[in-house]
């Protein structure tokens, strides 16, 4: 898993030095998808028992870091959507979140908005908003890293977890095809159609988590 993304992030962070936006973001897509499969996979394996002195949980942090946060962030910067002294806000909110005991609540959510910085970059590439709505967008969800709302954990929803799992495949093919086929799509409008599954997600985090509030 961790070579896996070392491979992706190392591309990508090349496809964005070269200019080469639409590889970067399909890169970001593939990130995605070995995400959500790692774990899976690492207990497949039996990589505790393996591998019992290394520390999984502490590894996959700092590489979701490298993964969600810096390269979408560089990936912003680079093709003009954000200044570089407005990147810092979602790099110094993520690295709070990061490094928060409670990231995940003990009902299994995310705490504060959960550092989806590439879906967030990739739309702001597929719908080539100004830099002015960009930095808006980036700003407020660094707020939102701060505020402690509840996010949902896909892999763990309270109710609805196969349903929102067929949507997610769908969202990842929609996703991937604006993607890959950008210019052809827009006419289309794939890219707005897609929103729907992340607007989804948001209402379906604040409909079964809301505001957290700390057992008194």
């Amino acid at each position: 898993h961790s070579i896996d993304h070392g491979t992706e992030i190392g591309l990508a962070l090349l496809a964005i030095g070269a200019g080469n936006w639409q590889q970067a973001a399909i890169l970001m897509l593939v990130a995605l998808a070995i995400d959500s499969a790692d774990g899976t996979l690492a207990r497949a394996v039996r990589v505790r028992e393996v591998l019992p002195d290394i520390d999984g949980r502490r590894l996959d942090d700092m590489v979701d870091f490298l993964n969600y946060v810096i390269v979408p962030v560089v990936f912003l910067v680079a093709a003009g959507y954000l200044h570089p002294a407005v990147a810092a806000a979602p790099i110094l909110a993520s690295a709070y979140g990061f490094s928060q005991e409670e990231a995940k609540t003990e009902d299994d959510f995310f705490l504060g908005f959960p550092s989806y910085w590439n879906i967030v970059a990739l739309y702001i590439w597929l719908l080539d908003v100004s830099e002015l709505t960009a930095t808006l967008v980036v700003v407020a969800l660094a707020i939102g890293v701060f505020v402690p709302l509840k996010y949902l954990y896909p892999s763990k929803m309270p109710a609805g977890k196969t349903a929102m799992a067929v949507l997610g495949i769908a969202w990842v093919i929609g996703a991937s095809i604006a993607v890959v086929a950008r210019d052809a799509t827009a006419p289309w409008h794939l890219a707005e159609v897609t929103l729907a599954y992340p607007a989804l997600y948001l209402a379906l985090s604040f409909w079964f988590g809301g505001v957290h509030r700390k057992p008194s």
